[in-house]
C-alpha cells in the first residue's frame, strides 16, 4: 500500500549545549549537526525506512540546501518525483536548539514550503487517486492541503493530521476531511484550551475535536504515553522506557510510524502502539529524519513489551 506525504521539506541546522540559552544570552555548544528536516520530510523519511511505499509532494528551493534535501530525501528511499524545484523560493531551513535532557526550541523559515498552491495538488492528482494514507503537517499551506485532502479522501484514503506547528489563530482550521488528528499536549491545548494532564482532561479535549470533524483522536503525550479516541471508546498507551537524548523526531517518527502500520492493514490501537514505539526509539539518537528507526529496531522494541 502506497503512503504520500504532502507537506514541508527543510534543510535542519541543529546546536546542542548543556542547557538552552535565555533571551540575549550567548551559549558554546558541543557540537552541531546539519541534515534532513521539516516535518513532511521526516514523517516521509520515517515510513520510507519502515519499508513503506512513501512519496513525497511539496517544494525545495534551486539551491544548495534543495540539492542537499532532495538526495537525502532519496537516500531514505522516498519517491520524489512530484517534489517541485521552485527558482522564485528559498529551501526552507530549520534552527534548533537542544539541550542535555534531549528538550529543544526551534525557528523555522518555511521558504518554498509556503509557496506550495493548488498547481502542486493538480499535478499530484493521479497518486493521491490510489493512496491508501495521506499525512499532513501545518508547514505548507493549509487551502492547498485541504485541496489534496478532499482528493485522497475521495479515493478511499485515510487522512492524517500532525497539526504542528501549532497555531495560536485556528479559526480557519475545518477539520471535517481529517480522519485522525495526532496533537501533542502543547497542540492539544491551542486546539481545545484544554491542557491533557489527566486521562479526565484528556476525554474532554478529544471531545471537542471529534466535534470538528476526526473521527480518531490520538493525543501524543510523550512520557506519560498516548491517548487514543475512536469510536465512543477510550484507551491509554504507556509510554516505552528508553534513553532519551534528543526529542526533536519524535512526533514526526510517531506519525511515520502511525501511517505505515495503518497501510499494513494493522488496527487503530496496533497502529498507535507501533506508532509510540517508533517515536519512543527516535529519542535516543540524535538529529531529526536521520533518528527515524527501522523496522527491525521497533519490532525488537515492540517486543519488549
Amino acid at each position: 500500500m502506497t503512503i504520500a506525504v504532502f507537506g514541508s521539506i527543510n534543510m535542519d541546522i541543529t546546536a546542542y549545549s548543556e542547557r538552552l540559552p535565555r533571551s540575549g544570552e550567548t551559549l558554546h555548544g558541543s557540537r552541531y549537526l546539519t541534515g534532513l528536516g521539516g516535518k513532511g520530510a521526516n514523517q516521509a523519511a520515517a515510513a520510507a525506512r519502515l519499508g513503506a511505499d512513501t512519496h513525497f509532494i511539496g517544494r525545495l528551493g534551486k539551491d544548495h540546501f534543495g540539492s542537499s534535501a532532495l538526495a537525502l530525501l532519496r537516500a531514505f528511499g522516498v519517491e520524489t518525483t512530484h517534489l517541485r524545484s521552485d527558482s522564485a523560493s528559498l529551501t526552507g531551513i530549520a534552527i534548533i536548539n537542544v539541550d542535555a535532557r534531549g528538550e529543544n526550541f526551534i525557528t523555522v523559515i518555511a521558504g518554498a514550503n509556503f509557496a506550495v498552491d493548488a498547481g502542486d495538488v493538480e499535478a499530484a492528482r493521479p497518486l493521491l487517486s490510489k493512496i491508501s494514507v495521506l499525512l499532513l503537517q501545518l508547514e505548507v499551506p493549509w487551502d492547498a492541503m485541504m485541496l489534496a485532502a478532499r482528493h485522497a479522501r475521495d479515493h478511499g484514503a485515510t487522512v492524517i493530521l500532525d497539526p504542528a506547528p501549532a497555531k495560536t489563530d485556528t479559526s480557519r482550521m475545518d477539520l471535517g476531511l481529517i480522519d485522525i488528528i495526532t496533537p501533542n499536549e502543547i497542540e492539544c491545548e491551542i486546539l481545545t484550551g484544554i491542557s491533557p494532564k489527566d486521562q479526565a482532561a484528556a476525554a474532554e479535549a478529544a471531545r471537542i475535536l471529534h466535534a470538528r470533524g476526526p473521527s480518531t483522536v490520538i493525543l501524543k503525550l510523550g512520557d506519560r504515553g498516548a491517548y487514543v479516541s475512536a469510536g465512543g471508546k477510550s484507551t491509554m498507551l504507556d509510554a516505552f522506557k528508553v534513553n532519551t537524548i534528543d526529542t526533536v523526531a519524535a512526533g514526526d517518527c510517531f506519525n511515520g510510524g502511525l501511517g505505515f502500520a495503518l497501510s499494513k492493514s494493522m488496527s487503530l490501537l496496533e497502529a498507535a502502539r507501533f506508532a509510540c514505539a517508533c517515536g519512543a526509539l527516535s529519542t535516543t539518537r540524535y538529529g531529526a529524519a536521520a533518528a527515524a528507526p527501522s523496522l527491525a529496531e521497533v519490532n525488537a522494541l515492540l517486543s519488549k513489551g
